[in-house]
């Protein structure tokens, strides 16, 4: 047996035993399932108004029971399906919530391991800096399907037992079937999932760049809010096609028949570009950083 092939499973093995022990921290931290009960209450507390507001009878969202505006996505269709419910939380939440927790774990990933002393300890460990910094981005992205899919769940429960369920309408007027309907709502959750990939990478590289935890976690957040903010002003309309958010509600087409893939197909292809440039730069900075904590 060569020496390569005697190295390479305990190699392996560490890999996942790595990866498995990161998980482990990440899902047991208090602020971990502080985020996750914080985006399990959304759908519940928009269920609830919905139900409230059209409690007489009247339908949700513009001209009826008042309410002064159309809402998230696809709410004036939550009292006829509850299944609706599931697309208003994930249009509700992704614009903010969900992103800000995802730059919240990302920010804290290499920084945080600095700020604790634990950092130095496990690259004495056999895991290689490329190695851990690719466990850390992995562990984020778990984060990111783990975080929708807790929205997709809570709004499904919600929905099922505050509204009536069936069939579905879609945004082209068709019908489709209630399965359909369940098929489409997990896709949607795993394209919400994927349009958060380049959120992990940019808060992943500001990880890199500090010592301290809480200050990455602010500036990933921070840089959240600017480029939502710069993608909402008119005059920059020439580079929002490049902001990692300006294609995130493109799921809704999804709910069309037949599906409209062109902005479906930019958003992954923006959210790949970015992983890749920020997910390089994270790589080229740890790589070279002096590791003094």
């Amino acid at each position: 047996m060569s020496r390569a092939e005697a190295v390479g499973p305990p190699s392996m093995w560490w890999t996942f035993g790595l990866l498995r022990s990161e998980l482990l921290v990440t899902f047991r931290r208090w602020r971990t399932l502080a985020l996750l009960g914080v985006l399990a209450a959304v759908p519940v507390l928009v269920g609830i108004a919905v139900r409230i507001e059209t409690g007489d009878g009247s339908p949700a969202g513009p001209g009826g029971g008042g309410g002064g505006g159309g809402g998230p996505a696809f709410i004036a269709q939550v009292t006829n399906n509850g299944l609706f419910l599931v697309f208003t939380a994930l249009a509700a939440t992704l614009p903010f919530f969900l992103p800000m927790a995802i730059g919240v774990v990302a920010g804290d990933a290499i920084a945080g391991e600095a700020s604790s002393g634990t950092l130095r300890y496990l690259l004495v460990a056999p895991a290689g800096r490329t190695r851990l910094l690719l466990t850390k981005y992995a562990t984020v992205l778990a984060f990111c399907l783990v975080a929708t899919l807790v929205v997709a769940l809570s709004a499904l429960t919600v929905g099922a037992l505050l509204f009536p369920l069936g069939d579905l309408t879609t945004i082209s007027g068709t019908t489709i079937s209630f399965t359909d309907g369940l098929g489409r709502a997990l896709l949607i959750a795993l394209v919400v999932a994927a349009s958060l990939i380049g959120v992990a990478a940019l808060g992943l590289f500001v990880s890199t760049l500090t010592s301290s935890g809480i200050a990455a976690m602010a500036t990933t957040v921070g840089l959240l809010i600017t480029v939502q903010i710069v993608d909402q002003i008119p005059q920059l309309h020439a580079i929002h096609p490049y902001l990692f958010s300006h294609y995130w509600l493109s799921f809704a087409d999804l709910m069309r028949e037949p599906v409209y893939w062109d902005e479906l197909v930019k958003n992954l292809g923006l959210q790949a570009l970015y992983a890749a440039v920020f997910g390089s730069a994270a790589w080229a900075r740890f790589a070279a950083k002096d590791i003094t904590a």
